[in-house]
């Protein structure tokens, strides 16, 4: 059931912040930055952008469009626009393939987004202050392996993501994103600033853009090309959704490099953050999920301020963690919006205890279920695999190569402003690079 006035974003700077929020998660305040200090400093950050302007743009615009011209949810506006096209209705699968790993994505995001949560309210009850790593890794321990405090979380967490999202474009999505993004902003230049005082900070600044070019290997560009697609929401059915939201007025290759600039730009400042603290404390830049929730929490409780630096920390995480998740949503609620009478409260409920469900299942992998395996992964990391290796490389590649080989090339030039030698390029990376980018990550992940 296809809704007749089809909501809009009430300005291009919502927008920006909307899709900029999808884009910055929780991979941007620890992974990126740990990308880039060891796979060659500030060579792997050039590597990382001709990746993003060859593979990670033209897909961004090409999900825009295909929203911007659809008006309708991932599914309905591939198979529409097929129809129009004279392309068969199958490409709906496109479409659809994008929502299921938007919501396959959400059932376990949400759970790190609960650890999140709870860690903020450790922060401000002093759980982490005098404690060591033994003692750190012991309640991250605990966590995990407390079926009843995981849910807890995660149920608060999905619970905030309902609310937002119930709420519809206009209050839920920019209301939201109009407060965390500034806000997550604000943070980081904070932490960014107390980095400056810990006398390690140069250290990281070498750490992160020193350009090394004996550290760049077959692997990095794969890794650089790899993350230039999984950053920025691409392939979830998220940015069609998103586009499906905008008027005609909206420039969409100066929007997309506007959003890659401030996702870069804001995982580059996560880095400078991050980073002083861990060399001022003796700690290693490379451990990933553990650096956050077990290394980072043991410096703030032996730190002077480190209550308040840790919750600044833990907001600023949990911050890039909703904007993330309400952008994961939001495809899968306009889906059941527009093809059922449900009402957008209804909807988001809908859709939003279906993910909480398969979220518990993804929690009790770190407990009850940990020895459940199938295909030698649990069902947290299978979703994981699954999803990135599999749902998001193959939705991307479908969206390029309907945009390049389905729609008409002058009405697409025309859309974009396009036109001589800046067509004539848009056109070899749309047709040719960007799928060839795509397939080769896709391929080298199976392997």
């Amino acid at each position: 059931m296809s809704k007749l006035v089809h909501a809009q974003w009430s300005s291009k700077m919502t927008f920006v912040l909307a899709a900029a929020g999808s884009a910055v998660g929780l991979g941007n305040i620890w992974r990126f930055s740990y990308m880039v200090g060891d796979s060659g400093g500030a060579a792997f950050v050039l590597i990382y952008l001709a990746c993003v302007a060859l593979v990670g743009l033209p897909i961004l615009v090409a999900e825009w469009l295909i929203g911007r011209r659809g008006q309708e949810n991932p599914i309905n506006a591939m198979a529409d626009l097929a129809r129009r096209n004279g392309r068969l209705p199958a490409w709906a699968v496109v479409g659809a393939s994008g929502v299921l790993a938007a919501f396959l994505i959400l059932s376990f995001y949400s759970v790190i987004g609960g650890w999140s949560l709870s860690y903020t309210l450790g922060s401000v009850t002093g759980r982490f202050t005098g404690q060591d790593a033994d003692g750190i890794g012991a309640l991250f321990g605990s966590l995990l392996g407390s079926p009843g405090m995981l849910t807890l979380w995660h149920t608060a967490f999905m619970a905030l993501v309902i609310f937002i999202v119930a709420r519809g474009v206009t209050k839920g999505l920019e209301g939201a994103v109009r407060t965390m993004m500034p806000g997550l902003v604000l943070l980081l230049i904070v932490l960014v600033g107390y980095g400056m005082t810990t006398g390690h900070f140069g250290e990281a600044l070498a750490f992160m853009f020193r350009p090394d070019w004996s550290a760049v290997t077959g692997g990095v560009v794969l890794a650089a090309m790899g993350q230039a697609f999984f950053t920025l929401s691409l392939g979830m059915g998220i940015m069609m959704a998103y586009g499906s939201y905008l008027g005609e007025d909206v420039n969409l290759i100066g929007t997309a490099r506007t959003v890659i600039i401030l996702d870069t730009v804001i995982a580059l400042l996560a880095g400078m953050a991050i980073f002083p603290i861990v060399f001022a404390n003796g700690m290693s830049p490379a451990d990933g999920p553990g650096l956050i929730f077990v290394n980072l929490p043991v410096a703030f409780g032996n730190m002077t301020g480190g209550a308040i630096l840790g919750l600044m920390f833990f907001l600023l995480l949990t911050f890039a963690a909703l904007t993330s998740a309400i952008s994961l949503l939001e495809p899968v609620v306009e889906l059941v919006e527009e093809r059922t009478p449900l009402s957008r409260v209804a909807a988001t409920l809908t859709s939003g205890v279906a993910v909480w469900a398969l979220g518990i299942a993804a929690l009790m992998s770190f407990n009850v279920w940990g020895d459940f395996l199938i295909f030698g992964l649990n069902i947290f990391d299978l979703l994981d695999t699954f999803t990135s290796k599999v749902l998001l490389p193959l939705t991307g590649l479908g969206a390029i190569l309907f945009v390049a080989w389905c729609l008409e090339r002058q009405s697409v030039a025309s859309e974009l402003g396009l036109a001589g030698g800046t067509e004539r390029l848009w056109h070899l990376v749309a047709r040719y690079v960007a799928p060839i980018g795509v397939i080769v990550v896709f391929v080298t992940g199976l392997l």
